[in-house]
């Protein structure tokens, strides 16, 4: 079968082998990053010969999209187009593993089931279903979010949003049937011929056979559904204490095994509507909920969501706490069962599904989305993001930390020449490198362009700044580690993201608050006298630095920001 296979991908790419000396057809144009119009013509003949090999190559140019310190700027946007469109496999193989998982007849385990699938990517498919009350288990009927109610000793603050509870609605993703051997096999292909090209000089620096065998552990982190439902319970339990209105689907760990995932359904609406039509009133909320949970996720957690596009990334509304909510809540605890909360959470959460709906009516009609988003607002409502697909998340190691800190603690100290030996000597393949003393002073040129903005920040892009850095690390062979080239990645698309939401969106303002956070972690949960004398500079001396540009750069400022930012008392 592997036999077969290859010769079925030798004849999907012998197009893209015979046409290769279109590469260097055409001068290199500045529009093109650099690139020849042959290269470009090239690249959209193998984004569609990818298209057409199936799943495991369109994860494939999906995974090199996010990898610009390897290939050049237009292939990756040309990759990053190529979407996970899958034929849907029948419904009799649903039914099939739905009945061996839950060990009872299909009749029995839903109420309704929805047999057109709401989605179908490449490696699985999703049906909306709601389950038969004897089948939920009572665990996961609990609150997402710990709320903070009067008499605990925790601050209550008024803009924290409401606890939300799961329904029975669920979302059930089941793998194409066979697709693991597939991938297993185009794996050993692509492991063979990665293994020759490294033959060539020119492309030895990439170290194709790692980069196979790490996307090789993303496939199968992907191919085993029981990982996500495993990280949604984490990303659940690192938020649950926080007020921000961030939420993540509850998995029914239960009946999720490595090729089924039974999920709450989230009823909102794709980030995608509110960047085309537009945000209105909820603009900056959405762009500082979005930038704040990746720092909590990124400085805190050391546990990030690595998939954070448009398009998993979504949004529904819930309510502030008021004044009258902590009244009722006193009231209820005092006279009543805490049933009570729970009948008024899912109220609001029944208003959140009829402002959805309300929306998506209004798809492809700016003036009345505005009007609506506008009416919203007025009535109290604050938009809340869901983050899901949470199958890949990136943990660095306590080297990667290590290296981290060490390169924070350059660029806080402004010395880019320092920062580029760093990114030397750590690389895979330092061996490799091509002129490291001309890298280490393009650093120092980046660097330099911050300094002379240190108290402006908020005017530079730092997606401007770190595609330069990703540029000369392509250039001049710097192989850096994934997990870091992906936080970078997720740093890029973020603030990209944000800034179409809000054009003054300040990820170093951002940053603040949790880092204050992180430093009181750092003394509570471990001795400041056990912790390494680097890794602690590096950290305070970011931290002290962005205290001084914020406390320079603060002249005129409002109450939500002294709040928030913790000017009215300062916890340094």
């Amino acid at each position: 079968m592997t036999a077969k296979r290859f010769i079925q991908l030798i004849l999907i790419f012998l197009p893209v082998i015979a046409m290769m000396p279109m590469l260097l057809v055409g001068k290199p144009e500045r529009e093109l990053h650099g690139d020849r119009w042959g290269a470009v013509w090239w690249y959209g003949l193998l984004v569609s010969r990818m298209q057409a090999a199936g799943p495991t190559f369109i994860k494939l140019a999906q995974w090199a999209a996010t990898r610009p310190d390897l290939f050049s700027t237009v292939l990756c946007d040309k990759f990053g187009e190529l979407h996970s469109r899958g034929r849907p496999h029948p419904l009799e193989c649903t039914i099939y593993v739905l009945e061996k998982v839950f060990q009872r007849p299909f009749d029995e385990i839903f109420e309704e089931f929805n047999q057109v699938p709401i989605g179908t990517g490449a490696i699985a498919q999703v049906y909306k279903a709601t389950l038969r009350p004897d089948v939920i288990p009572p665990s996961y009927l609990g609150p997402k979010r710990s709320p903070k109610t009067v008499g605990s000793l925790a601050p209550v603050m008024l803009d924290q949003p409401l606890p939300s509870v799961p329904s029975a609605a669920v979302a059930v993703k089941v793998l194409h049937p066979k697709v693991a051997k597939l991938i297993a096999r185009d794996l050993s292909i692509m492991s063979f011929f990665a293994h020759i090209v490294t033959l060539f000089p020119g492309v030895r620096w990439i170290s194709l056979p790692e980069e196979v065998s790490v996307f090789g552990d993303m496939m199968r982190q992907q191919l085993y559904l029981r990982h996500e439902a495993e990280n949604l319970i984490t990303f659940e339990q690192n938020f649950a204490v926080r007020s921000l209105p961030v939420t993540f689907p509850r998995p029914l760990r239960e009946f999720s095994t490595s090729e089924l995932l039974v999920e709450e359904y989230e009823r909102a609406l794709p980030l995608e509507l509110f960047l085309k039509h537009g945000a209105g009133p909820f603009d900056k909320q959405m762009a500082t909920i979005g930038l704040d949970a990746f720092l909590n996720m990124l400085l805190l957690d050391n546990f990030v969501h690595a998939d954070l596009h448009p398009g998993n990334i979504m949004v529904k509304f819930t309510r502030s706490l008021t004044s009258y909510d902590l009244l009722c809540s006193l009231f209820n605890n005092l006279f009543f069962n805490k049933g009570d909360e729970t009948a008024s959470t899912l109220h609001h959460q029944s208003e959140s599904d009829r402002i959805v709906s309300r929306l998506q009516e209004f798809r492809g009609k700016p003036v009345e989305w505005q009007k609506e988003l506008q009416r919203v607002c007025d009535d109290g409502y604050i938009p809340e993001l869901v983050l899901i697909d949470a199958g890949l998340v990136t943990t660095l190691n306590a080297e990667n930390r290590r290296n981290f800190l060490d390169l924070f603690r350059a660029v806080a100290e402004f010395d880019g020449y320092r920062t580029g030996q760093l990114m030397v000597q750590r690389c895979r393949t330092p061996h490799l490198v091509v002129d490291a003393e001309t890298f280490a002073l393009k650093m120092q040129h980046i660097v330099l362009g911050v300094k002379r903005k240190t108290f402006s920040l908020g005017q530079i892009r730092i997606s401007d700044i770190l595609t330069e850095v990703l540029k000369a690390v392509r250039q001049h062979h710097v192989k850096m580690e994934g997990d870091f080239i992906n936080t970078v990645i997720s740093i890029l698309l973020l603030e990209g993201i944000g800034r179409q939401l809000d054009p003054t969106l300040d990820l170093f303002k951002s940053a603040l608050p949790i880092l204050r956070q992180l430093g009181r972690q750092m003394t509570v949960e471990e001795s400041i006298a056990h912790l390494p004398s680097d890794n602690l500079g590096a950290f305070l001396k970011v931290w002290v630095w962005l205290e001084a540009r914020q406390l320079a750069s603060a002249a005129f400022v409002d109450v939500d920001d002294m709040v928030k930012y913790g000017w009215l008392t300062p916890s340094v």
